[in-house]
């Protein structure tokens, strides 16, 4: 019989805070937030934004960190925890596959990144500035697919050295360098000639700008900008100590995440006016194109440019590795619980279907471009089906058991462990009970309606 090895655990309360920030801060806080934060109000949508932070995200970081620390088991084995029904086996496995189908095509995404970062530190800012560098990069296949190859090695490598030796020690030295970077990026788009009006823009909200789509797009957010629905939080919590404050540590997570969308949208929304003028707001809603077309022609055009666009790449590039970390952790911790192999052996087989699924996606605007589903290229379609369909479905399976099986007066018993403050108490309650469920399903008909094309997102 194998001997049942000893839970891996974060060190104490930093460990833990840096490393959900880690996973929180990633791609969806550097190009998505300032992204539907230009296209649905500027000002309008960050206060609404900060609203839903405080509610709606605060609940469900602590409803799966609780649910994480109270079961000590990664999704899947929480969720059974509670009794093997079939409810039980839905919420947990479409919990824990989220991150193995996300973490593939997010790595191809972090070899773009990487390959941007290599042409500034050779002195290729020029030609990344070109119209047609990008369409032609992802579209080559040989360098796209060796791009998300390195990526994946190097996450897969920290999550091979452990908890506290691979994801809380990375974690430790790339956050604050991330703030650093963050803050200085900030700072030199915000002192453009023109930039002044993109800050006006972000910063003051104006309820002109207001609408039902306004309040929908930020709740989508939070799923991408807080890592709800991904696994990531429960895992993490059964990494958490029980001397350890759930509240103390979601309240630094949210303050941590929310503040580096903000720098985000100070590094790119004010950059953006400063280089397009009046032609700002068309140029904002580019989408994923922002960061890879819009933003080298922005560095292009500046002085010191080259620069910026190094120092740029560099931090999104440690969002991006820290989140992939976080999600390949939490596909590794369930493969460790329910298969009972080793994290070396669990590494190995993520490794694979990470290499199978993510060469999809980075040769599905090449080689595979004329291969379809649904109209759909490989990574949208994985995107759509994660972030769209996956994501609210396991929010609400959590949000369900909590409420009907676990009861919510156990999870805050595990929350106010060994007396622990528990100061916004009433605002959980109300929400797990009915706000948060009801918000879920909002966000699932609203992205399905917008892949039919009966709303417009």
């Amino acid at each position: 019989m194998e001997k049942k090895q000893k839970r891996s655990s974060f060190s104490g309360k930093l460990g833990f805070v840096l490393s959900a920030a880690g996973a929180s801060v990633g791609l969806g806080n550097i190009w998505r937030f300032p992204y539907l934060a230009a296209k649905y109000g500027g000002g309008i949508f960050l206060l609404v934004y900060i609203i839903l932070a405080l509610t709606f995200g605060y609940t469900m970081i602590m409803a799966e960190t609780a649910l994480g620390r109270m079961t000590q088991k990664s999704p899947v084995g929480a969720f059974r925890f509670f009794g093997k029904t079939w409810q039980s086996a839905y919420g947990g496995w479409i919990n824990a596959i989220i991150p193995i189908l996300i973490v593939p095509y997010y790595s191809v995404i972090g070899g773009w990144v990487m390959k941007y970062l290599f042409g500034y530190l050779t002195g290729a800012s020029k030609e990344l500035a070109g119209d047609d560098y990008f369409t032609s990069f992802i579209t080559n296949g040989t360098q796209p697919e060796t791009w998300f190859l390195v990526f994946t090695l190097i996450t897969m490598f920290i999550i091979y050295l452990g908890v506290q030796n691979g994801i809380e020690r990375v974690s430790r030295i790339m956050m604050p360098i991330l703030v650093v970077l963050a803050c200085i990026i900030a700072i030199y788009s915000m002192t453009r000639p023109g930039a002044v009006a993109g800050i006006y823009y972000f910063i003051v909200p104006n309820v002109k700008n207001f609408s039902w789509m306004t309040v929908v797009s930020a709740m989508g957010q939070m799923f991408y900008s807080l890592s709800i629905a991904m696994g990531i939080l429960v895992t993490f919590g059964s990494y958490m100590k029980k001397d350890v404050s759930i509240e103390g540590t979601t309240n630094q997570v949210e303050i941590f995440d929310t503040a580096i969308a903000i720098m985000a949208g100070l590094m790119i929304i004010p950059a953006v006016f400063a280089f397009s003028g009046d032609d700002a707001a068309s140029t904002l809603q580019a989408g994923p194109s922002l960061m890879f077309i819009t933003m080298p022609k922005i560095f292009a055009s500046m002085s010191f440019g080259a620069f910026f666009g190094f120092l740029f790449f560099l931090l999104v590039l440690f969002a991006a590795l820290t989140s992939a970390i976080a999600l390949a952790e939490s596909a590794v911790s369930t493969f460790e619980d329910e298969l009972h192999w080793s994290r070396r052996r669990c590494t190995v087989l993520l490794g694979i279907i990470m290499i199978v699924l993510g060469s999809l996606s980075a040769l599905g605007y090449g080689p595979l471009a004329n291969v379809t589903i649904f109209g759909m290229q490989f990574l949208d379609l994985f995107d759509f089906l994660t972030n769209s369909v996956m994501m609210p479905l396991a929010a609400m399976a959590t949000c369900l058991l909590i409420i009907r099986v676990i009861t919510v007066e156990k999870i805050c018993g595990e929350i106010e462990l060994d007396g622990a403050k528990f100061v916004r108490k009433p605002v959980f309650n109300f929400m797990i009970r009915y706000l948060c469920p009801f918000f879920v399903a909002i966000i699932l008909f609203s992205s399905v309606a917008n892949v039919l094309g009966f709303i417009k997102m």
